[in-house]
């Protein structure tokens, strides 16, 4: 659950209801008119545009979907007043917790982020509780079905990638945010796939917990998962 990325965990949903999908769908669009608000409405030159374009076609999201959410962020849809808020938390067992947020309403989001928190035995913290044990790195994961392992190593190293380790799924390999692109870049060239790509919180030190705990941190999330306005989440938890 270190560094659990709410994303990754969509990724594997895509035989979901129609009534999940649509949650789906809605965050993911809200994601790509904040990328586009924040950099502009071209894939080639807003790199956090075109991974968020790159997950809305993951979960096959019709085209119309996404140049609606690009125009929406560029000021030539609907007026656009979403907002990016992080939230910084407590879980079960006192597991530190980042919920970062894309919401139209921010007293209905932090009204239900706290709710959703004290409900499984967690706090809504100050700003900064949390966020000290944390760092941004940038990761992507790949699918280790037909991979050869040394040869992806060496592709990352050579693009200066910090670390390559096993994930549940596959591979997953973190870097410099700013170095993001360029990996991704080099991973493609070199043909490989990248599943996933995007910049997470990663816990500096993490945290032990009994299957108890466990099994109450994972009702936590899956709260989580149930509320629209929540675009990702981290722990620290092992």
């Amino acid at each position: 659950m270190s560094g659990h990325s709410k994303w990754h965990s969509i990724k594997y949903q895509k035989a979901a209801a129609d009534a999940k999908k649509g949650a789906i769908f809605t965050r993911i669009s809200r994601n790509i008119t904040m990328a586009a608000k924040e950099s502009g409405g071209d894939i080639e030159t807003n790199f956090k545009l075109r991974l968020a374009v790159d997950q809305a076609k993951t979960v096959n999201m019709p085209k119309d979907n996404i140049e609606r959410a690009i125009k929406k962020g560029t000021g030539e849809g609907a007026e656009n007043q979403l907002q990016e808020i992080t939230y910084e938390g407590y879980g079960p067992a006192g597991v530190a917790i980042i919920i970062k947020t894309v919401t139209d309403n921010n007293k209905r989001t932090v009204s239900d982020v706290r709710h959703t928190l004290t409900k499984s035995g967690g706090s809504l913290g100050e700003s900064g509780s949390v966020m000290w044990n944390f760092e941004q790195k940038g990761v992507i994961r790949l699918d280790a079905k037909n991979l050869d392992k040394n040869n992806i190593e060496l592709i990352a190293i050579d693009a200066d990638a910090d670390d390559i380790q096993d994930d549940e799924d596959g591979i997953m390999i973190t870097t410099n945010p700013k170095n993001l692109q360029n990996l991704k870049q080099m991973l493609e060239k070199n043909g490989t796939t990248t599943e996933y790509a995007d910049i997470e919180y990663i816990a500096k030190n993490t945290v032990d917990t009994t299957e108890n705990e466990k099994t109450k941190l994972e009702k936590l999330t899956d709260a989580l998962d149930e509320l629209e306005d929540v675009s990702d989440y981290y722990t620290n938890a092992s």
